[in-house]
């Protein structure tokens, strides 16, 4: 029987959702902070629980061939949980995952789990960056005059905690991004502005959002502040586009969004358009999309063509088949397939993101394509049983061929999954950002009657813990994979 204060040497095996090391000691699954796969290592054990324990790690006795020295000197950031593996390392302790959450919580024997797709190369891969902005707390002095209590810092959150880490260079984020980072950072210290203390509930800046388009060079800032407006703030403009325009790209647009709620939700409900255009323009292959401040949209371009075209070759599409794109966003996968589609209709709760799929669609000249806004588990099993004014949506939903389920991290809500078999869609394309969400929502539809064919795992986030899978299940029983 083990116990607190207890060392012993283990094998790591395995990662955890955090990046810890995972390994075992006579049964008991150990999670050990600072370890990864394939390292022996000795761990004192901090808490035991029946069946699992947390330890620190007291020395790594034998080092894994993939174990490497952290290329980040933003030591504490939080944001690259496998800092510490090599990438072909990596891209095999992801595709594991996937395959054994497929196992163990979907209750498959032996899941087809193709090989991952990484990347050629895994840096400055991220179009969105959202940086938390702190000054370390502000003071008031007599008077009324509000001091920052230190310099601007510009980065991520500290592992658990709201200890923003500040980052002069990330390997993850655009060239564009840490430029606007380093400009707003020093017209901050410049101009004394204010950052959010949550301790006090005061100060200006709260966030700095940066979407760069790819295809395009177009950037949008973000500017998140607790007020109405920014002290000199055409200054600030003029630095923002100065610094892009070293980096290589262009300064489109400058959002203002005002978020004075008191609480950690990093953006309000308010946008203004601070200087530019409202709206950046990306391309992906032959496809426009207009990118407002609001929108959800893939994070990593490149990987993202990837995964679509395998959403495309999963879905089957002859032309001649109607496609259900659920949780649609901004309509990307949707409009992605439109074209060899007979039509396309999505759903998506966000009213801007319906708004902006729509234009896209309008952009592209796909008239094809409809999106609707409305939570997808209630506005599916509407549209089934009643209809709708629109005659080509009511058709595609009561008729569809192929359904294309992209949810957040949760998962899908069961009352759609049931909507989507009382559909009778010949083929199920599900797109996951979390294995384990991904093999419930498997084992719910192979209750009702879908087969599981095979997944793909890519690699949308390297250096980090997640993993994107895009995965086929048929109504048809067959053992034919693609």
């Amino acid at each position: 029987m083990f116990e607190k204060g207890q060392r012993c040497q283990i094998r790591i095996d395995d990662m955890g959702s955090e990046g810890q090391g995972i390994g075992r000691a006579d049964g008991l699954a150990v999670f050990v902070p600072g370890a990864v796969a394939g390292d022996l290592v000795t761990v004192e054990l901090t808490k035991v629980k029946k069946r699992y324990a947390f330890s620190k790690l007291v020395s790594v006795d034998e080092p894994s061939p993939h174990r490497i020295e952290p290329l980040c000197g933003a030591a504490g950031c939080g944001g690259c949980g496998l800092a510490l593996l090599d990438y072909e390392g990596q891209l095999a302790i992801k595709e594991k995952q996937v395959r054994d959450k497929l196992s163990r919580l979907g209750g498959l024997e032996d899941p087809l789990v193709r090989p991952i797709v990484g990347m050629d190369e895994p840096f400055r891969y991220r179009n969105k960056a959202q940086f938390p902005v702190s000054t370390g707390g502000i003071i008031t002095r007599k008077g009324g005059v509000v001091e920052n209590l230190g310099e601007p810092a510009i980065g991520f959150y500290k592992v658990k905690s709201h200890e923003v880490v500040d980052c002069g260079d990330c390997m993850l984020q655009s060239a564009a991004a840490m430029a606007a980072a380093d400009a707003l950072r020093r017209f901050m210290a410049e101009d004394n502005i204010t950052a959010w203390d949550e301790r006090w509930e005061k100060g200006l800046m709260r966030h700095l959002i940066v979407k760069t388009a790819f295809g395009t060079g177009e950037v949008m800032v973000v500017l998140v502040i607790n007020g109405k407006g920014i002290p000199n703030g055409q200054k600030l403009v003029e630095m923002l586009d100065e610094a892009i325009y070293e980096a290589g790209y262009s300064l489109e647009s400058v959002i203002l969004n005002i978020n004075k709620k008191k609480t950690s939700q990093i953006m309000g409900e308010e946008c203004i358009p601070f200087a530019g255009k409202p709206t950046i323009l990306e391309q992906v292959g032959d496809l426009s999309f207009e990118i407002s401040p609001m929108s959800f949209y893939q994070v990593n371009p490149v990987q993202m063509r990837v995964l679509y075209d395998q959403a495309r070759k999963y879905a089957g599409l002859t032309g001649k088949e109607n496609v259900l794109d659920l949780y649609c966003g901004v309509g990307s996968i949707g409009l992605y397939l439109a074209r060899e589609a007979a039509n396309v209709v999505g759903i998506e709760s966000v009213k801007n993101a319906v708004l902006d799929a729509n234009r896209n669609a309008v952009i592209n000249g796909i008239v094809n394509a409809r999106f609707v806004c409305g939570r997808a588990e209630e506005e599916l099993p509407q549209l089934l049983e009643d209809g709708g004014s629109d005659e080509m949506i009511t058709d595609c939903v009561q008729n569809a061929d192929v359904a294309i389920l992209d949810p957040p991290r949760a998962g899908c809500d069961r009352r759609l999954l049931e909507a989507v078999a009382a559909v009778g869609v010949q083929r199920i394309v599900y797109v996951s950002c979390d294995p384990a969400t991904l093999a419930r929502d498997v084992k719910v539809l192979t209750e009702l009657g879908y087969e599981f064919v095979e997944a793909t795992p890519v690699d949308m986030f390297p250096w980090t813990v997640a993993v994107e899978t895009v995965c086929l299940l048929s109504k048809l029983k067959s053992t034919n994979t693609i």
